[in-house]
């Protein structure tokens, strides 16, 4: 029933909506615009690599002794990197970097061989540019975040930033990936304030990260398209 098989482009949300459109897709495109895309697409365009891991717990640290690479630290951890996009402004080129996320991070190993890339607003145009590389039938994923439940919250953002994906592909879109596009349109005059108002946004504000929304809504500012190969998103 949520297949959306007769469209080429595709738009569900989160985990559930991964599972769904993964098997009749060709690339899966996951939107987590505050933060991991946005802190993906700018390690990836210093020339980093971005594994992607579902918690910030034991087994994340257990992971990256495994693999030999960074782990990040939690966003309070000022200095360090981690999930904060303006903290890997200065990320070293051929680093490596483990960075939980139970949104991004999550969904982006839930589509199994099918290929994955991860888009925000600084680097929707490129994505979109690229995606027809991989084949037409395209799913674009907005992540959401999650209530205190561990329930979906929609969130504004992840929306504005899949319709800004899907606003320049070709071909059939499903009604739920016109409203992406719909959303974007509305708001795309005024994404820097949109960005700081919504829930997302209003939150990382007051704990002090006023800057990660700033580098999030600077749309177009990158020409990157992070790409998962095997285990970590790469510069393609």
């Amino acid at each position: 029933m949520s297949s959306q098989a007769d469209y080429d482009i595709r738009c569900e949300w989160g985990l559930l909506g991964v599972r769904a459109l993964a098997p009749i897709s060709d690339v899966v495109v996951i939107v987590d615009v505050l933060s991991f895309s946005t802190a993906v697409d700018i390690a990836v365009a210093n020339g980093a690599a971005v594994l992607p891991y579902p918690w910030q717990d034991a087994s994340a640290a257990e992971f990256a002794a495994d693999k030999g690479v960074m782990l990040a630290s939690t966003r309070e951890a000022r200095g360090e990197y981690s999930l904060s996009p303006a903290s890997l402004l200065s990320i070293p080129r051929d680093a490596a970097l483990i960075l939980p996320s139970p949104n991004g991070g999550r969904l982006s190993l839930q589509a199994g061989r099918v290929t994955v890339v991860t888009a925000c607003l600084r680097n929707c145009e490129a994505v979109a540019a690229r995606l027809r590389d991989y084949g037409n039938r395209i799913a674009v994923i907005p992540a959401g975040e999650q209530w205190s439940n561990a329930s979906l919250r929609p969130a504004l953002e992840d929306l504005i930033g899949a319709g800004a994906v899907v606003a320049r592909l070709p071909g059939s879109l499903s009604p739920e990936a016109e409203m992406a596009v719909a959303v974007f349109e509305r708001f795309r005059g005024n994404l820097p304030d949109v960005m700081a108002r919504c829930t997302s946004g209003r939150e990382l504000v007051e704990r002090g990260f006023a800057r990660d929304v700033e580098l999030a809504a600077a749309y177009g500012a990158s020409s990157a398209v992070p790409t998962l190969r095997q285990d970590r998103f790469v510069a393609v």
